[in-house]
């Protein structure tokens, strides 16, 4: 089981991004150190890529060996490989085309190109996913390996942002993603924010990840802030949902800040 959420609160958007970049790099290399490799899950938005932005620029980006990191993503837009929308096209512009990234590592959600319906895509992306747990799972050699298939390669770190509506990836209120118990990934129709059609790691699937980081800025999003570290129904408000296997992160601006319950606020980032 998770622990409690653990919130971070940073004076503002610029310093929220650098500091998450610092934790990231810290823990990939941490990570590394364990297993050789590392696993990340990425998120678009604001936060999301000014963040990979801040690891680009950080003077300590080169302690990580990004040769041997995996890198996947919560959700993508479904819509052409070259449009500016898709996440993975933000990632490599901020972060992954400035660093030395093993190709066969970085593991994109189909496009519209490729696939005809968003949710092809959605079982393709799953399959992948699969295929990389069951690599990962013949690899380990450890005694308290589990002896059942996996459908899904471990995740190390899965970065979130959170909308004002309070959905996580592509998962939005009330939709049938967010009901979504069986599937890893799902594609959905008819998102209320643009694009339309959307590719979406599944909650049970977030909640696979040793460590989850909601990463959050902005007044607008302080009441889906508020709600979700309330303890609110995630079928209502999805950002409650999401709960580390180790350790679950609120990195969060003053400003997204001004609805959290008084008892859960770590104002210093250094003491998180």
């Amino acid at each position: 089981m998770s622990a409690e959420p653990r919130v971070s609160i940073h004076p503002d958007s610029s310093v929220l991004m650098a500091a998450i970049a610092a934790r990231l790099i810290t823990k990939l290399v941490d990570v590394q150190d364990r297993y050789g490799e590392a696993t990340v899950v990425l998120t678009g938005g604001t936060v999301g890529i000014g963040t990979l932005k801040a690891v680009a620029d950080s003077a300590a980006a080169p302690a990580v060996n990004w040769s041997k990191v995996n890198f996947w993503w919560g959700d993508e837009r479904f819509v052409a490989a070259d449009d500016d929308d898709r996440n993975t096209r933000q990632a490599h512009a901020a972060l992954l085309s400035h660093i030395g990234v093993d190709p066969e590592r970085v593991h994109e959600p189909g496009s519209a190109d490729q696939f005809g319906t968003p949710e092809e895509a959605a079982e393709d992306y799953a399959r992948r996913l699969a295929e990389a747990a069951a690599a990962e799972h013949a690899a380990d050699t450890s005694d308290d390996r589990p002896d059942t298939p996996r459908k899904l390669p471990r995740f190390d770190i899965l970065l979130l942002g959170v909308g004002p509506d309070a959905h996580i990836a592509s998962l939005f209120p009330e939709q049938a993603g967010i009901r979504e118990k069986e599937l890893t990934v799902v594609g959905v129709r008819n998102s209320p924010k643009p694009p339309p059609q959307r590719i979406s790691l599944t909650l049970p699937a977030i909640n696979t990840a040793a460590e989850v980081w909601m990463v959050v800025a902005g007044e607008d999003k302080a009441g889906a802030v508020g709600l979700a570290l309330a303890g609110a129904n995630p079928v209502q408000v999805p950002a409650a949902g999401p709960a580390g296997r180790s350790r679950t992160l609120w990195l969060i601006d003053e400003n997204a800040a001004s609805r959290v319950p008084e008892q859960l606020i770590r104002k210093s980032p250094a003491s998180a």
